[in-house]
């Protein structure tokens, strides 16, 4: 039966990810329904504590973009990216770096895309090559930012080990998909011809479809609604927060439950202080809480939600039903040469879209099947691994945002702008990784 099992599971990703959006939470679902109900299947462990995280993270984004804070940041970065406009492609990635690891989630990324365009545009640079490294980038914080889906998922799976949490995955994931992510951009300067040599842009001209680059604008976006910068303030307080709570347990308060002494775990920590940031986030800015209700961020963050919910608890009840022969099957491999289980991490992200999704699915796996926790951390920037498809909604809205053309999809699928950075920044920071985890844990 395992293989009708797995079968349905594979059928249910593939269907899922062809429907988008809440598609691949409610056909897992539909798949757990078969497996309980038809095949008698005792469900797998249900992902409270994920969901727990990812819901109140994503209120506070949402709030935050409903007080005009993500609007106030885009503005810093446009300013930025104006008055250093020849550097555009090392600061154009950093900048979504810096973005996505303070709000959590890569989607900031499209209010920056159409200036990043712009720019490049403007100073005749490609915009091939800062529009593609910084959807990677936006990514690849992700897997490094204490706020994110993803991160909540790695906390979440190490909190019942007592020994590895936030502060680990921080001292791993930060220096090392920064430095990939710092190489991608190296590797992207040259990336195809020069702007006025690339034939699709001279077509475009020749048949008026665009102008040619103008001056520089230097001109900024309209002053943010009062109370913007509080909100940003408050929000990043409450990412700083987040990280000193991580990196120094002791502050952490203990409490002595049914006799025995227990210090607050991170995923409790974690929602009181974003949900407390909210509290304030409306306060100060006057934004009614319907606003938040109905912002973008909080439409991703409920799909993040339902297909966290009906892929990883699909996942896990398969795996559970299975157990004995799973590991009996791969564990040897595994435990020789664990580094393996990086390319199923990447392997699953492609079709699951979702950092998250694939760590709920996956990571336990790997730590049931005896990969050491730093090494399992190390290998966390592979579930960025949907980058491999150029269908992402990130990478979908880079393309049309450049009007000159280089941003594009090529005539084999694969050939596409993304493909460089997303390899070269996914492999620098599994390397940077491994060499980390070497260097402090010994595993």
């Amino acid at each position: 039966m395992i293989w009708v099992d797995l079968l349905l599971l594979l059928v249910c990703i593939l269907l899922g990810s062809r429907l988008g959006g809440i598609g691949l939470g409610t056909v897992a679902a539909l798949g757990m329904s078969v497996i309980v109900f038809g095949f008698g299947r005792a469900p797998g462990s249900f992902p409270g504590d994920v969901l727990l995280i990812v819901l109140c993270v994503v209120t506070a984004a949402a709030a935050l973009q409903a007080a005009g804070g993500l609007d106030l940041m885009v503005s810093v970065a446009e300013r930025v990216l104006r008055r250093h406009p020849q550097r555009i492609t090392i600061l154009a990635p950093l900048i979504s770096y810096v973005f996505t690891f303070v709000s959590g989630t890569g989607h900031v990324a499209y209010s920056l895309l159409p200036i990043i365009a712009e720019v490049s545009h403007k100073v005749k640079e490609r915009p091939e090559r800062p529009l593609s490294i910084s959807v990677i980038a936006s990514q690849a914080a992700v897997t490094a930012s204490p706020l994110s889906a993803a991160t909540a998922g790695m906390v979440a799976l190490f909190s019942n080990t007592g020994l590895f949490g936030l502060k680990d995955v921080l001292i791993v994931c930060v220096p090392s998909t920064l430095i990939g992510v710092l190489a991608g951009a190296i590797s992207v300067r040259k990336m195809g011809v020069e702007l006025a040599d690339d034939p699709i842009y001279r077509e475009r001209l020749a048949k008026g479809e665009l102008a040619a680059p103008a001056d520089l604008d230097t001109k900024t976006s309209a002053p943010p609604p009062a109370g913007a910068m509080w909100a940003v303030v408050l929000f990043i307080g409450a990412a700083l927060v987040i990280t000193l709570l991580g990196l120094l347990p002791g502050l952490r308060p203990d409490f002595i439950i049914d006799g025995n002494t227990e210090k607050l775990s991170m995923v409790a920590s974690i929602s009181i202080v974003t949900l407390s940031a909210t509290a304030l986030m409306l306060a100060v800015s006057k934004v009614k809480p319907e606003t938040v209700v109905s912002s973008s961020v909080m439409r991703a963050g409920i799909v993040a939600i339902i297909s966290i919910l009906g892929i990883a608890w699909l996942g896990s009840t398969f795996f559970e039903g299975h157990k004995s022969q799973i590991l009996g099957a791969i564990s040897v491999y595994v435990r020789q040469y664990p580094w393996l289980f990086a390319f199923a991490l990447f392997a699953l992200s492609i079709l699951l879209y979702s950092q998250a999704a694939t760590v709920a699915a996956l990571m336990s796996v790997g730590l049931q099947l005896g990969i050491a926790p730093p090494l399992l951390i190390a290998m966390f920037p592979a579930v960025n691994g949907y980058f491999f498809l150029p269908t992402y909604a990130t990478m979908v809205a880079a393309i049309q945002f450049d009007s000159t053309g280089t941003t594009r999809v090529g005539r084999w699928v694969l050939n596409h702008s993304f493909m460089r950075p997303g390899l070269v920044v996914t492999s620098v920071s599994l390397a940077v990784g491994f060499g980390i985890v070497r260097l402090l844990y010994r595993p």
